[in-house]
């Protein structure tokens, strides 16, 4: 069995969300450009696989059909706004949506099917922020989202562990899973008092689901040494804990200093530890079963070396990276600490955090 699959499509490149729209194709292309130049690609460790194209009944495992023909409507008539803020879309956006969702089943299929140990689906736009009838924050179709549900009607799995890294709160995310057990959402997240308004520790689940949503909403400008103790002290022992059949991560990558969307002030090093723990986390609780989808990442400078990184832990390729780790300001630190205590305080209702 080959170790990583990496899926990508250059159709991912026709979403044009505007000019200076901060969620562009050069991004993707960064990433693509930094994995075949470092060349991980071509060897058993790493493989690039082309999705197959997801249809309607999938993605109505999460969106309601109203919602999936308005946006087919909206980018057939040239595109526009599908939301009030920032969610652009082009007469290409529909069938890029539509092939992101599946790119990333096929990623879980691959997994599931042990033609692969785990797998990064590269696809865009990102997904997270997008609820039932609703987009958000970039967001058209969440992939996440769809790629859990169908791994549970598909596959019949009990247990699956959401893992969202991104800056923002995954809010989309948590409305769909906010009363079950079969996934337990984890997200670490910068303040989301501005955006998206969701993702304080006091949401913690309802009915059946209450336990099972864990928020980390950490402050502005919060840097690896923070963020790594909030991974160590409250994302490993839940995750350990609740034993999931499969491991997916929301895997945004704005978290980091020089983001221009994102808060957080993490380096490239940060990244590459939390996906040490994530692939110990699999290997330990699901057999390795692992697949990583993009969501944010803005920054041209650090996006494609960051996504490098991890496609390389992921399987187990060398690939050198070197960045510098800021010192967080004392007050900032200071927050954070009180943040991780309250959420500790709050979980350990559900969970053993000692």
């Amino acid at each position: 069995m080959s170790k990583t699959a990496v899926i990508f499509s250059p159709k991912s490149y026709q979403h044009y969300p505007g000019k200076d729209h901060p969620e562009s194709a050069r991004r993707l292309q960064r990433i693509i450009d930094e994995l075949k130049r470092s060349r991980l690609f071509g060897s058993d460790k790493c493989q690039l696989v082309e999705p197959v194209k997801a249809d309607v009944e999938d993605i109505k495992l999460v969106h309601g059909l109203e919602y999936v023909r308005h946006v087919q409507t909206v980018c057939k008539n040239g595109g526009g706004m599908l939301d009030e803020a920032d969610t652009a879309v082009s007469p290409e956006s529909f069938e890029t949506a539509v092939l992101a969702v599946g790119g990333t089943l096929t990623a879980a299929n691959l997994v599931m099917e042990k033609k692969f140990e785990n797998a990064f689906a590269l696809v865009r736009p990102p997904g997270h922020h997008a609820s039932r009838f609703q987009a958000c924050g970039f967001c058209v179709f969440n992939n996440v989202a769809i790629a859990a549900k169908h791994l549970l009607k598909q596959y019949g799995l009990r247990r699956i562990l959401i893992l969202d890294i991104d800056a923002h709160h995954g809010n989309g995310t948590q409305e769909t899973f906010y009363d079950t057990r079969k996934v337990l959402y984890i997200s670490l997240h910068e303040d989301p008092t501005f955006f998206p308004k969701t993702g304080f520790v006091d949401e913690v689940g309802e009915g059946e689901g209450l336990g099972y949503n864990v928020n980390i909403p950490l402050p502005f400008k919060t840097t690896d040494q923070t963020y790594l103790r909030a991974v160590k002290e409250i994302v490993a022992p839940v995750a350990s804990q609740y034993r999931p059949d499969f491991i997916l991560v929301s895997a945004g990558l704005d978290g980091h200093y020089a983001d221009p969307v994102g808060e957080l002030s993490l380096s490239a090093l940060c990244y590459k530890r939390v996906y040490e723990v994530i692939m110990k986390l699999a290997s330990e609780t699901c057999q390795g079963r692992l697949v990583a989808v993009l969501e944010g990442g803005y920054g041209l400078r650090f996006v494609g070396k960051i996504g490098a990184a991890l496609t390389a832990e992921m399987s187990g390729a060398q690939y050198a990276i070197n960045d510098r780790v800021l010192t967080a300001e004392k007050n900032v630190k200071i927050r954070g600490e009180k943040a991780i205590e309250e959420v500790k305080k709050l979980q350990s209702v559900f969970w053993n955090l000692d």
